[in-house]
């Protein structure tokens, strides 16, 4: 029994300590855990008393129950203590005539306040929205829009493959095809999204990324449409003074194909670090709809025409919120975000 009882006492001594140095509520209900809870160290002790004679255990019992009462009312004491020091030393008062605190709203993130106002505009000229998977085939990726076996674009280097037969869709252009497939022309298509490609990630390119194509079938379209269209959404999103070229290129699912350049909406074509001095930038792709495009669908080439376009939204945001780096948009820094 002196062995028990001597160690109850050290016990004491201990938890006592222990309290005194507790410096918040949260360590001090630790604490309690540790030494008064169901499993702990002063429950330990009480198993032990089963051990003594009936006579002994009695005594040893009162003595047991004593350090534990004397003990919770350490702990409900400094708790009360700890309180009242988090309010500074006063009692808490509270003013009902205060205004409520302002909560933080949510907001939109500025790649999707751009796509929004991107689609707004072509809405407005007359553009069906249409969405598609981000995992697709390499049918609707590559094939039914005429990109060769050995295109360069299919290599492994570029896109993220899922399997044989499935990837991540490097454009939003194969919603082109599934528009295609259902539907007979007149098409006037809208088609934004987030896109993939196996690129390294640098202060202009990312290998996630939002993309916006769009294109028009019918019959007697020409180039002149597409300029118009282009021209137009253009000068709606960076003002009047947006001037365009058009130089010749190369995409497989157009012909002829072209890369569009707008005036420097920095430094108004005069010439900066941003359009390395040439005062252009080079925005879109797009082109006349390739004719074997319209074959793989079933369209007769003879009959329709169109165009077809496609650009990168979080390169278009750089321009438009006048930002360096593409990796802001990715890494949801709220001091960065808040600001739109």
């Amino acid at each position: 029994m002196g062995e028990l009882l001597k160690s109850l006492e050290g016990l004491r001594k201990e938890v006592k300590e222990k309290i005194d140095k507790a410096f918040s509520s949260s360590q001090l209900e630790k604490i309690k855990s540790v030494y008064l809870g169901r499993k702990g160290v002063l429950a330990s002790s009480f198993k032990d008393l089963s051990a003594l004679p009936e006579e002994k255990r009695r005594e040893a019992g009162r003595i047991a129950n004593e350090i534990k009462s004397e003990l919770h009312k350490l702990f409900s004491q400094k708790q009360e203590y700890l309180k009242i020091s988090d309010r500074g030393g006063k009692e808490e008062i509270f003013d009902y005539t205060l205004p409520g605190k302002k909560n933080l709203s949510g907001r939109f993130h500025p790649l999707t306040q751009l796509s929004s106002q991107i689609v707004e505009i072509f809405y407005g000229m007359g553009f069906e929205v249409v969405y598609g998977p981000d995992v697709e085939t390499n049918y609707y990726n590559f094939d039914a829009l005429n990109f060769p076996q050995d295109h360069p674009a299919r290599d492994m280097m570029d896109t993220f493959y899922i399997d044989e037969k499935r990837l991540l869709r490097t454009h939003t252009s194969p919603v082109q095809i599934r528009v295609f497939e259902k539907r007979k022309p007149p098409a006037r298509i809208l088609a934004p999204g987030r896109v993939y490609r196996n690129e390294a990630i640098n202060a202009r390119s990312y290998c996630v990324f939002y993309q916006v194509e769009g294109f028009y079938v019918d019959r007697d379209v020409t180039m002149a449409d597409l300029k118009g269209v282009l021209l137009a959404f253009f000068q709606k999103l960076f003002g009047k003074d947006v001037r365009l070229r058009f130089r010749a290129s190369f995409f497989p699912f157009t012909e002829p194909s072209a890369e569009v350049d707008i005036s420097c909406v920095i430094c108004g074509g005069k010439g900066c670090s941003v359009c390395k001095h040439r005062g252009w930038l080079e925005v879109v792709g797009a082109g006349m709809i390739d004719p074997e495009v319209f074959r793989a669908v079933g369209y007769d080439p003879e009959v329709y025409s169109g165009y077809a376009f496609g650009m990168g939204i979080d390169r278009m945001a750089l321009l438009k919120y006048r930002i360096d780096d593409i990796r802001l948009f990715w890494e949801n820094d709220l001091r960065f975000l808040r600001q739109f």
